[in-house]
């Protein structure tokens, strides 16, 4: 709505040849103007972060489920050395995913596997629970197979007796996305079941051939391995006589072993909090001093990688900086809105043609954190545009019980932040219009679910993303404060070459755009004004609270 209202201003007072002129030359000086804020912020974060340096020609974004299925299928079959994995869960109908694996443990007898899993989401009731689907691993390769499911120290106490299987995710999850094989990484937000395979839309970001990245993502897992419970077949198992067996269980075919004999899996927070923090702290310290030796390749064409993990109940907020960080920056965007006069340009036109920052911007579950409203609310130089999961297109539609008024909560939530753009473009207001700076869209497709999150940072609305957060995060009061998370954002620098040439800075930028282009090709005006919400849905929000 926003663009087209500022299309329109432009082509009462432009000709449509000056304005497509304009248009062309938009795009290279829109980025070349905001790369000084997209500097500032890099900057900033590289205090904070650690950072990685990577050649834009090893990055490639797939675009489908098959597609990131066929990949990863790919991988794996090469795999020499080592194959990680971490995901929510892996789905009781992936025998082919199963049976690679094995093919692969047979075929390359110094290959080891490790996975780490949520508990609770793993072990649900029933001979189809990943912990069973797991169980053929780790027999036939019981030295090389290691499964970690880590659980959410939240839930205790008589919470913990009496609450269902299928709600005590609730109260956290393991929620990491990551599929690596060697010096291979898909950072991504899907998990390892049919639907992320086929019909649900996510997102998927392969990087080949790169060390550094695969060892961080490798050590990251390995750092959380002793926070979480050991599966192993019940029949090779005894229960330890060192203080853990009153911790450890054995449940039916499988055994879950607690492998700290000094800390409750309940009490794991401060030890949480101390392992995360020393664990940035010591990878920034790492490719410091790796780039005060020279060592890392920092050429024009490679992009900056910074990993930010959110852990809300460990008390790391690292995405809660990022954010504030970018929007302090973006400030300075302001200042910078206009072209520039320049000898080509129409006569007029740098006077009417405003550039400002864009930003894309999605979830399947959106209920946007608060502190993330605010800084989207009280910052009118930026135009964003939302895409949120329909109803039907959420991944709870249908379902029994409670959990199928899920997506009639998100409507209610969706419902509340609308009113509050409103209100806020009173104030803020673009042309004297009142017409607010943000735009909320909702994904639908025939027979598909959504779940893609994160977001895209474009300099105008006619130039590529510069910038994009991409990885686990829904971006909500959930994903802040109760999951676990790893996401990365990734900062491109300007592109050198001339348009002729094949710049991988530019190629991977239009990669990113395509990216956007095929989410909004399914995309519709948000109708959540005229849905009707409940009242018992209202409660349930309520009572639920940050759980959604």
């Amino acid at each position: 709505m926003l663009l087209s209202l500022r299309s329109n201003v432009l082509r009462s007072s432009l000709n449509i040849n000056s304005l497509c002129i304009a248009s062309r030359l938009s795009s290279t000086c829109a980025t070349r103007k905001f790369q000084p804020i997209l500097h500032d912020i890099a900057a900033e974060l590289k205090q904070h972060q650690p950072k990685f340096s990577i050649p834009a020609d090893g990055i490639r974004i797939l675009s489908q489920p098959s597609e990131f299925y066929s990949t990863l299928l790919d991988m794996i079959r090469r795999a020499e050395e080592r194959i990680f994995l971490s995901s929510l869960y892996i789905g009781s109908s992936e025998n082919e995913l199963i049976a690679t694996l094995m093919n692969r443990l047979a075929e390359k007898q110094s290959l080891h596997l490790y996975l780490l899993l949520d508990l609770n989401r793993s072990t649900r009731p029933g001979p189809a629970s990943t912990a069973a689907i797991l169980l053929p691993l780790l027999r036939a390769f019981p030295d090389r197979v290691h499964v970690s499911l880590f659980r959410s120290p939240n839930l205790r106490g008589i919470l913990a007796k009496i609450v269902p299987p299928r709600f005590k995710e609730g109260w956290g999850t393991w929620h990491a996305k990551i599929y690596g094989v060697d010096n291979d990484v898909i950072i991504s937000g899907a998990n390892l079941s049919k639907d992320y395979f086929t019909n649900r839309r996510d997102r998927y970001i392969r990087f080949t051939a790169q060390v550094h990245l695969s060892d961080y993502c490798f050590d990251f897992l390995r750092e959380i391995t002793p926070f979480s419970y050991r599966l192993l077949p019940s029949e090779a198992t005894t229960l330890p006589n060192n203080g853990t067996n009153r911790n450890s269980q054995i449940c039916g075919d499988y055994a879950l072993i607690w492998s700290d004999p000094e800390t409750h899996p309940h009490r794991i927070g401060d030890k949480m909090q101390q392992a995360l923090t020393s664990f940035q702290a010591t990878n920034r310290q790492k490719f410091e001093g790796e780039e005060k030796a020279g060592r890392p390749c920092t050429s024009s064409s490679n992009v900056t990688l910074f990993p930010i993990i959110q852990a809300g109940q460990f008390c790391v907020r690292e995405e809660e900086h990022f954010f504030q960080l970018l929007f302090g920056h973006l400030k300075k965007a302001a200042m910078r809105a206009y072209l520039p006069s320049v000898g080509s340009l129409p006569a007029g036109v740098s006077s009417i043609v405003q550039e400002r920052p864009l930003m894309d911007l999605t979830s399947g579950y959106f209920s946007l954190y608060h502190p993330y409203q605010k800084l989207f609310l009280l910052h009118p130089q930026v135009d964003v545009r939302i895409v949120a999961a329909s109803p039907k297109a959420n991944g709870f539609y249908g379902s029994q019980g409670i959990s199928g008024r899920i997506p009639e909560g998100y409507t209610f939530l969706e419902q509340k932040f609308m009113r509050a753009v409103r209100r806020t473009a009173d104030r803020f207001s673009i042309f004297g219009s009142g017409q607010s700076n943000i735009d909320l869209s909702e994904w639908e497709k025939d027979g598909w679910t959504y779940h893609a999150k994160g977001l895209w940072l474009s300099p105008s609305a006619d130039s590529s993303p510069v910038l994009t957060l991409f990885g686990s995060t829904n971006l909500n009061s959930r994903s802040a404060d109760i999951d676990t998370e790893l996401s990365f954002v990734m900062a491109l620098p300007p592109s050198t070459a001339s348009p002729a040439a094949n710049d991988p800075v530019e190629t991977l930028r239009e990669q990113l755009a395509r990216e956007v282009a095929v989410i909004r090709e399914d995309v519709k005006p948000w109708k959540g004004d005229s849905r009707k919400v409940r009242w018992l849905t209202k409660l349930i929000v309520f009572l639920v609270g940050k759980k959604l």
